[in-house]
């Protein structure tokens, strides 16, 4: 594993064994890149370059846009999701990519809660990444349903999608979370709509179990998509 710090934040770079093997970026609430690495390891997942962010300013770097808080003692969403994604595709997938031996065959991105949202609206800003994994995606976001749904498309039309939840996250007497499921599910089905190869899975549990057994799920998915 190799690391280097970009703007504060912290990159761990997993590389392949085999050179020209996809990379997957990673963006991470905490540490639990090495986390998601062994669960990777122990489902058999075949050989991918796992880059890992953390060091994140959460509610700014992650969200899209400008929101009030969703709980009372929280801070409200900065909307700094273009700021932190102009670093991560002029800095860090350059850096990253410069310790492989070779170019990456395709690059993909995926996270778990608010990093989920930004996989997905990274794909609208940037066409650097051809798959995404949005693991228990924060898509109760306000605006982003619609963001999707009727006024955007992405840069590039992506070869996969996942998405994924606990089958109790929807169930919360927080108005704006509740919608999860929901449009996680619309979203889904759009995509398929527009020819993208997309699935959805309900995993048991809330949003916080397993997080790094979910995550790895996701990235399996979209390495084992032909």
């Amino acid at each position: 594993m190799d690391t280097f710090v970009a703007d504060g934040k912290t990159v761990s770079v997993y590389p392949a064994a085999e050179p020209g093997s996809p990379v997957v970026y990673l963006n991470t609430f905490g540490e639990e890149g090495q986390a998601v690495f062994d669960a990777l390891a122990a489902a058999g997942v075949p050989t991918l370059t796992l880059v890992t962010i953390s060091g994140l300013d959460w509610d700014r770097d992650m969200s899209p846009w400008d929101s009030p808080a969703v709980f009372k003692s929280a801070a409200p969403f900065a909307g700094g999701a273009d700021d932190y994604l102009r670093l991560l595709v002029e800095e860090i997938v350059p850096a990253a990519e410069r310790l492989l031996p070779a170019p990456p065959i395709w690059r993909g991105i995926a996270g778990y809660s608010l990093a989920g949202l930004f996989a997905v609206y990274a794909l609208y800003r940037t066409d650097v990444f051809s798959r995404a994994a949005s693991v228990s995606g924060s898509l109760w976001f306000p605006g982003f349903r619609e963001y999707v749904l009727s006024s955007h498309a992405p840069l590039r039309q992506p070869d996969c999608v996942y998405f994924s939840l606990g089958d109790r996250e929807s169930k919360t007497r927080n108005p704006v979370l509740r919608a999860v499921q929901e449009n996680t599910e619309a979203l889904c089905e759009f995509y398929r709509g527009q020819g993208i190869h997309t699935t959805f899975q309900l995993n048991p549990g809330g949003h916080h179990d397993h997080p790094a057994q979910r995550t790895a799920a996701g990235i399996q998915w979209i390495t084992n998509f032909p």
